[in-house]
């Protein structure tokens, strides 16, 4: 049977619903009350669930998300690798202490990124071959200008200077960022063997124009400190420059290549280096041992006699450990020697000068 509400169970619901509390009418019959405002607070507090749960994000399609977010994570930890390389390099070459850590990675217009950075600055464009486009390396002026005081004996100090660097200043910072490049093409090894090349150096914004305006790219934003000083340097890499290993960037194929070790172009590559290394090669004829009181009254004119007979082979000693025995003559107008054998396979204590040398090693004295 349909139950008829009194007035003061409706106030009752009335103020339940408002305040969220239940308050008992002063009518004994309220089972009815209670049911429906039970059945109230149970759809009110769904609501505020799937309220709570249902998160509305603005899109703006004049400038859509080029980048998933692993994309972005797998960039992060590129330029992370990249900048403690830098770190590293930057502290050798201006002897002072330097950090530089990754702020943040956002991908925005090209535009938004021009618009955002000062008139004039430092910026290199980037030649990032193989792949087809460029990139863009800004330096913060107040970075740039200490950089500069260090490397021209100064002690690095703040200075609040808004103009554009001389030739020789240029030079100075152009060497500094190839020194940088070679860094971010080890922190880029796992994922495209990129060789990035300084192409074009500038200080106003307006006049590097890479890609349209409107077209995305990625922002890299490290936070730079070098001494006392501290700024930002911005790398801008768009998407079109990107687009050909946009597959290979996601932290499942950067980390299975960090593990992959060393492949086989990689054996050959380290063998290429290592066949065009020069190494001294030295002919050692003999050896003598003299005093201290000797060596300094030594004059033009002085014979010194050696340990070795006359008709002893000579040695070809390679970084300081002799490797062959050698017989020694002329070719040509030219001093020459002829390998004979190698120390390893006719080794004897007279190829030893000086006591505990290990094998084939030449100690004096």
């Amino acid at each position: 049977m349909t139950e008829v509400l009194t007035q003061d169970e409706i106030d009752a619901l009335l103020t339940a619903i408002s305040t969220g509390k239940v308050e008992k009418p002063a009518s004994e019959d309220t089972t009815g009350a209670e049911e429906i405002t039970a059945q109230i607070s149970s759809s009110t507090s769904k609501t505020q669930k799937q309220g709570k749960r249902r998160r509305i994000k603005i899109y703006d399609f004049k400038r859509p998300d080029k980048f998933s977010k692993d994309q972005i994570r797998t960039l992060q930890m590129i330029h992370e690798a990249f900048a403690r390389l830098a770190t590293t390099a930057l502290s050798a070459r201006l002897r002072t202490l330097v950090g530089v850590h990754v702020s943040s990675v956002d991908q925005l217009t090209y535009e938004e990124f021009i618009k955002s950075i000062p008139n004039p600055t430092t910026l290199a464009v980037i030649d990032m071959s193989p792949l087809k486009g460029s990139a863009v390396l800004e330096l913060d002026p107040a970075i740039t200008f200490s950089m500069i005081d260090r490397l021209f004996g100064g002690k690095g100090k703040p200075i609040n200077m808004s103009r554009e660097m001389t030739d020789i200043e240029r030079g100075v910072v152009e060497r500094i960022v190839l020194r940088i490049l070679n860094d971010l093409k080890e922190a880029w090894s796992n994922v495209v063997d990129l060789r990035p090349r300084l192409s074009q150096f500038e200080s106003n914004p307006q006049f590097v124009q890479i890609v349209p305006p409107t077209e995305m790219a990625v922002l890299i934003t490290l936070d730079t400190k070098v001494g006392e000083v501290e700024g930002m340097t911005n790398l801008c890499i768009p998407y079109i420059t990107l687009e050909p290993i946009i597959s290979k960037l996601s932290a499942q194929y950067w980390y299975s290549s960090t593990r992959r070790g060393t492949t086989g172009d990689a054996v050959e590559a380290i063998k290429g280096r290592l066949s065009r290394t020069p190494i001294p090669v030295i002919a050692l004829l003999g050896h003598s041992v003299l005093t201290v009181r000797e060596l300094m009254e030594l004059s033009i004119g002085d014979v010194i006699k050696l340990k070795e007979q006359i008709k002893d082979e000579a040695c070809v000693v390679v970084n300081n450990r002799a490797k062959y025995q050698c017989r020694p003559g002329l070719v040509g107008r030219k001093m020459s020697v002829q390998i004979t054998n190698p120390v390893e396979e006719l080794y004897s204590d007279d190829l030893v000068a000086g006591k505990g040398g290990r094998r084939g090693e030449i100690r004096y004295g």
